[in-house]
């Protein structure tokens, strides 16, 4: 039963080819420490399949009549491929991604999708990781890499290696808005 610790709400945009692990890990423990959290369909269907054919059946749409990323607090972006390539080709998210870093507000990405921020030039003398075969990008686009780190959190953005590190990517979220007695709660739920 999902009983809400703070009124900010965080977006999950899920794209064609996502890694579902690193998506729905996030929701599932958000949803355990009582964070709000809504999967956004980055298509008009929001019946997204995965990298692995598993097919999500998302909240929203960014393409709903009446939607606003203003609704949200922070955005997370899950990897997988092609799911990244897809949110990259996002124009809409990747001009919010861009604002709200650069205002300062919490964005958080997992696996390939730290890329997307590195190309979007938003890592950039920041401390980050990202799954080993996208580590190049972000050090190419000049990020302070910290390859053998499973989450770096660096200001207002959070970073992730890859579908093995989502349940503590997802605690760092949990930490950023309800401190460490609410990742200790959530880590001794899941027996991590």
């Amino acid at each position: 039963m999902f009983r809400q610790e703070t009124d900010s709400r965080v977006a999950v945009l899920i794209a064609p080819g996502l890694e579902e692990i690193e998506g729905l890990t996030v929701v599932d423990l958000l949803f355990r420490a009582g964070i709000p959290c809504d999967t956004v369909a980055i298509t008009p269907d929001r019946e997204v399949t995965s990298s692995h054919e598993v097919t999500i059946v998302c909240k929203r749409s960014i393409a709903d009549e009446g939607f606003s990323f203003a609704d949200y607090d922070m955005l997370v972006l899950p990897g997988g491929i092609p799911g990244t390539p897809n949110l990259r080709a996002c124009e809409p998210l990747c001009s919010e991604v861009s604002a709200r870093v650069a205002a300062g507000r919490p964005v958080a990405a997992i696996c390939a999708a730290p890329s997307i921020l590195a190309e979007l030039g938003l890592l950039t003398g920041r401390r980050a990781t990202s799954n080993p075969g996208f580590q190049h990008v972000l050090a190419e686009h000049g990020a302070e890499l910290l390859p053998d780190e499973p989450v770096v959190v660096d200001g207002n953005v959070i970073t992730s290696q890859g579908a093995g590190t989502a349940m503590l990517f997802a605690l760092e979220i949990v930490r950023h808005y309800l401190g460490d007695d609410a990742v200790e709660r959530v880590r001794a739920g899941v027996v991590l």
